[in-house]
């Protein structure tokens, strides 16, 4: 089995019960999550050999945060201890017409205070095939940036498979450093990368195709999509397979996905679904790139079928609450093939 190492700052989630609005009610909902650990505990849920790397403080909280991760499954040796405190984001969740909203809570905690040095990426990577890693860790700080490019160039010598998710959180970039330009040089080491529409806009400099499907039997423009993909291709010529989330969010509750997958001049694409109530966006490209990336491990280079589960997984994951995609490849698989029907409750009415 594959190892398969992630990186990245686990914050604790705050959001208030019954989509109440920040400034409502006396009582916060925790938990723990974060783009890098929700990857983590997907991949360890459908089974595979996960180590998670992070920074985390060296008290109750810290320890906590280590005991849930653990809970799911993760291998944490090389976590590092040090800094004041664990990062902190506020979630207000959408409701009907209103967009939820994050406020992070994050400025000199303990992985914002990570440097190169800390972690010994060559003992880390030794028994390891796999390097997962996102655009975040560079957003969050110069020396988180230094440290995740540390992290990337020694996976890249020692020859791992470097997964890059180019996550773009415009909120977060403010050290200086132009997300752009960091973001280009990150996914340039990569072997997959995984991004959204708006994501693959901030790397490529091109403008994104359209994707606004209000239904499952919307017309996609693939042509255009290829194009766009075989473009981006060309920058980043190291790249072997690029992923890519589509979602239209019609309503708060009501969004629309699909996906495609460029490899070898080759695009592939995958259906669209229909997600009708909508429970909990968050961590919905952690899921889908988790799943991927199991798919790769266990499938190779099937690409349809690797698509079509990723996609099956980020779509269940918006009717799990919290960040963490809590669902089995046996579920999954059921989405992929139309048969993840009711039928048990059924008999027992």
């Amino acid at each position: 089995m594959k190892k398969i190492v992630t990186f990245g700052e686990v914050m604790l989630r705050l959001s208030r019960p019954f989509k109440l609005r920040l400034s409502q009610g006396k009582v916060f909902d925790g938990n723990f999550g974060g783009s890098e650990a929700n990857v983590a505990v997907s991949l360890a849920m459908l089974g595979n050999n996960v180590e998670f790397v992070t920074r985390v403080p060296d008290n109750a909280v810290g320890r906590t945060c280590c005991q849930h991760l653990r809970g799911y499954g993760l291998s944490l040796p090389h976590v590092c201890t040090g800094g004041d405190r664990l990062g902190t984001y506020y979630f207000e969740e959408a409701a009907s017409m209103r967009n939820s909203s994050v406020v992070y809570d994050r400025q000199d905690s303990s992985f914002f205070t990570i440097a190169p040095g800390m972690i010994p990426w060559r003992e880390v990577f030794r028994d390891a095939d796999i390097f997962h890693c996102s655009g975040i860790t560079c957003a969050v700080s110069q020396s988180a940036a230094d440290a995740t490019m540390e992290a990337v160039r020694t996976a890249e010598e020692m020859g791992l498979t470097i997964v890059c998710d180019i996550n773009y959180r415009k909120n977060l970039w403010k050290y200086g450093g132009r997300a752009e330009e960091v973001l280009k040089e990150l996914a340039s080491h990569a072997d997959i990368i995984f991004g959204d529409q708006g994501e693959y806009e901030v790397v490529s400099g091109m403008k994104r195709v359209p994707f606004e499907a209000l239904s499952a039997d919307y017309q996609t423009d693939d042509a255009a999509f290829g194009k766009y993909m075989e473009q981006v291709q060309q920058q980043l010529p190291k790249c072997k397979k690029m992923v890519m989330a589509c979602r239209n969010q019609i309503t708060s509750s009501h969004h629309t996905l699909t996906g495609y997958l460029y490899s070898h001049g080759q695009l592939t694409k995958t259906r669209i679904y229909d997600i009708n109530p909508v429970v909990d966006p968050m961590g919905v490209g952690d899921a889908f790139i988790a799943a991927y990336i199991h798919a790769w491990c266990k499938w190779g280079d099937d690409d349809q079928r690797g698509l079509d589960f990723a996609l099956a997984a980020s779509t269940l994951k918006n009717s799990v609450v919290g960040d963490f995609n809590l669902v089995s490849e046996t579920e999954i698989q059921g989405v992929v093939d139309g048969t993840n029907s009711n039928d048990d409750f059924k008999e027992l009415q």
